[in-house]
């Protein structure tokens, strides 16, 4: 999605969001510093501020001593560019975070916090995509050894003619 001057409204608490330029990264982002504390980042500009070595100093700022008021995180939330609804997923196979993000145009919406959060999480976003990676295996492991155990009792209730057929056709 390309970069844009134009003003758009929080997706959690309705408020515009302030354009601020992140200058080592050279992009806005869309902070809501007068409403909720929350992010809106274009699809090109999260993987650019989320791992801890990544200079956020302007968003910290933006933030900085400021109340920020409370806003439902479960919410449906709709993206305030392209006005399709927002699916919650969560930024790491932790679970611990979850984010909204538009399946349109690639945006995602950050509660205030949150991505501090997730930085805090990993050194660094291969760090965390080896994680996904090791608990997808896991998942895997964890079919297998149920499809081999209830294929080991199929085996174990044959009656003697499907024990024949099965040594015939090797299973």
């Amino acid at each position: 999605m390309k970069d844009n001057l134009n003003s758009i409204n929080c997706p959690a608490c309705g408020k515009v969001m302030e354009k601020i330029y992140m200058s080592e990264q050279k992009f806005n982002i869309d902070i809501c510093s007068k409403g909720c504390g929350g992010l809106f980042l274009d699809n090109r500009e999260f993987n650019k501020i989320d791992e801890p070595h990544e200079n956020i100093d302007e968003i910290t700022e933006a933030l900085k001593g400021k109340v920020f008021q409370e806003v439902d995180s479960a919410a449906l939330r709709v993206c305030p560019v392209c006005r399709t609804n927002m699916v919650k997923n969560h930024v790491s196979a932790r679970k611990e975070i979850e984010i909204d993000e538009c399946y349109g145009c690639g945006g995602k919406f950050l509660d205030h916090g949150e991505l501090e959060q997730m930085r805090g999480q990993y050194a660094t976003a291969t760090e965390r995509d080896a994680d996904v990676v090791k608990y997808v295996y896991g998942l895997k492991n964890v079919e297998l050894a149920k499809v081999e155990a209830d294929a080991k009792k199929a085996r174990e209730n044959r009656s003697p003619l499907q024990n024949l057929f099965g040594a015939l056709l090797g299973f």
